[in-house]
């Protein structure tokens, strides 16, 4: 029998949203005191700190000299919206998915454009058999599966000579899993996510190739002006300097630039890596310690260590949707865990956020209230 005391500790942060994620620690809006309120982001001020966002971006994520980075509306679905209409259609698809939103851009690329792309599922807990996908055509997938805890282990089936463009949506896998960027030639985020920025706001990484592709490929499609990124059959080059397609929020653009300072500060993407690794090994040691929870991915190689996603497996639950989320209720009303039920349309459970934002002590002082609270619901069941 579990000890049914509540816990004496809490967390000092009890956010564990998987998005918008917890903000850096020590955060204070006070860290935003310069942000140019007011002014035109067209301004030369409002250009430079779009500018400074970029940069940033470029160093604490080892993007290569010679890709582009723009910061596009839209947040991370703007983002590959903007590649997936501009580049499909040249070349075969296959659109590879193993939770949600990778089945959200099936549905965009075979109902939508109206691809003849071949579709490669797994089940949640599992991804795809990498070696059956042919990347001589172009290859649509994201790297973590926010919803289901389970991502690519490396880049190591994408072969380097490829002949098709990998589109790759990394919102919960950058600033905390190491990205192969020789591997990936369109790369799309959200700082909501592993920064615990403001939403509404993506940001698009493309590769030479990728460029190449955009300034030879005309899509058989009318483009929304928003996804547009040629003129005349070049780049636009100014969206990948700042010159923003529409209008930013300088107040968010400023609070970015302040989570990727404090990045720099605890020791760039490999500080950040090991954060969430940690956060990520303390929820596993304690699920390792329990019969009756388990990590929702099958293969402990491809386990996330941002959006860790656990099932209850107790045979005394009757009712697994119901149970999960009472106990999320339960911690909430607690004021311990805020917003770490299963994602709607993924098996019941918990997810839990463990990016690089969230302190490992405050993972730690979580644990003890989920014994505490899975055993108060057995006990409710009767």
């Amino acid at each position: 029998m579990l000890d049914t005391t509540t816990p004496a500790t809490r967390p000092a942060n009890p956010r564990f949203s998987s998005g918008p994620c917890a903000k850096i620690p020590h955060y204070s809006l006070d860290l935003l005191a310069d942000a140019p309120l007011g002014r035109s982001h067209r301004a030369a001020i409002g250009k430079s700190r779009l500018a400074r966002a970029i940069d940033l971006t470029r160093e604490v994520l080892g993007v290569p000299a010679d890709y582009r980075i723009g910061i596009v509306p839209g947040s991370d679905t703007g983002a590959v919206e903007m590649a997936m209409w501009t580049m499909l259609g040249e070349r075969p698809v296959e659109m590879l998915a193993w939770e949600s939103f990778g089945e959200g851009w099936v549905t965009d690329a075979v109902k939508q454009l109206k691809l003849d792309a071949t579709v490669r599922k797994a089940d949640y807990g599992h991804i795809v058999d990498l070696a059956q996908v042919d990347f001589d055509r172009d290859v649509v997938f994201t790297w973590n599966g926010t919803t289901s805890g389970v991502c690519l282990p490396n880049g190591d089936a994408i072969p380097a000579d490829r002949a098709g463009l990998t589109i790759c949506d990394a919102t919960s896998a950058a600033f905390a899993m190491d990205l192969p960027w020789d591997r990936l030639d369109v790369v799309t985020f959200s700082w909501q996510k592993a920064l615990g920025g403001e939403g509404a706001h993506g940001v698009l990484i493309l590769s030479p190739r990728a460029v190449a592709r955009l300034e030879s490929y005309v899509p058989d499609r009318p483009l929304p002006k928003i996804f547009r990124l040629t003129k005349g059959g070049k780049l636009i080059e100014g969206i990948f300097k700042g010159e923003t397609i529409n209008t930013p929020s300088m107040l968010c653009v400023e609070d970015y630039i302040v989570a990727l300072e404090w990045a720099q500060s605890v020791g760039g993407l490999d500080g950040l890596i090991a954060r969430s690794q940690a956060n990520a090994r303390t929820v596993a040691e304690f699920v390792d310690a329990r019969d009756w929870i388990e990590n929702l991915a099958a293969d402990p190689a491809t386990a996330s260590n941002t959006s860790v996603c656990l099932r209850f497996t107790d045979p005394r639950i009757k009712d697994a949707a119901a149970f999960a989320k009472a106990v999320a209720k339960r911690l909430e009303k607690e004021g311990v865990a805020y917003d770490i039920g299963a994602y709607r349309d993924a098996p019941a459970g918990l997810r839990i956020w463990c990016g690089s934002t969230v302190e490992t002590a405050d993972v730690a002082a979580l644990m003890p209230w989920i014994d505490w609270a899975f055993q108060q619901e057995i006990a409710a069941q009767g």
